[in-house]
Parts: C-alpha cells; structure tokens; sequence
C-alpha cells in the first residue's frame, strides 16, 4: 500500500488533489474509480494516524500538591 509510505501531510495533500479532480468530474470513469480508491485508502491511513495520536495525548495539570499530573486522554472527554 503506497499510502502508508506517505508521511501524515503527504496523504492530506494527495487526498485533497484527489477530491479536486473528482470533483472536476472530467476524469474517465476507470481514473475516477482508481482515483476514489486511493482516496480511500488514504482516508484509512490518516484516520488510523490520528487514532494513534489520540492515544497518546496527556494533558498535564496541577495535583493537590500542585505538581503536575499526567491525565490520559480519555480523562479529558466530558
């Protein structure tokens, strides 16, 4: 899969020129079927990044004894 060799900007940016040319709509349909598959490769790909990131973001706040204190991520959904 190309798309995983892409850095997370890389496939926004090639997702974007995707959505144009679809867009266009004067691709042939073959192009425009390989063109909406790529796309949705990407979609997955940069989905699973920020999946990834979401897991690992900590937000740092003051404990009772004013030192920072390490809340997951899911700590701070309300």
């Amino acid at each position: 899969m190309a798309a995983k060799k892409k850095t997370f900007e890389e496939a926004i940016t090639r997702l974007d020129e995707i959505v144009k040319a679809l867009e266009k709509g004067d691709a042939p349909l073959e192009e425009s079927l390989d063109l909406f598959g790529e796309g949705t490769e990407l979609i997955k790909y940069c989905g699973k990044i920020l999946d990834d990131a979401e897991q690992k973001v900590v937000k740092l706040r003051k404990g009772p004894d004013g030192q920072p204190v390490e809340e997951s991520f899911e700590g701070l959904e309300g």
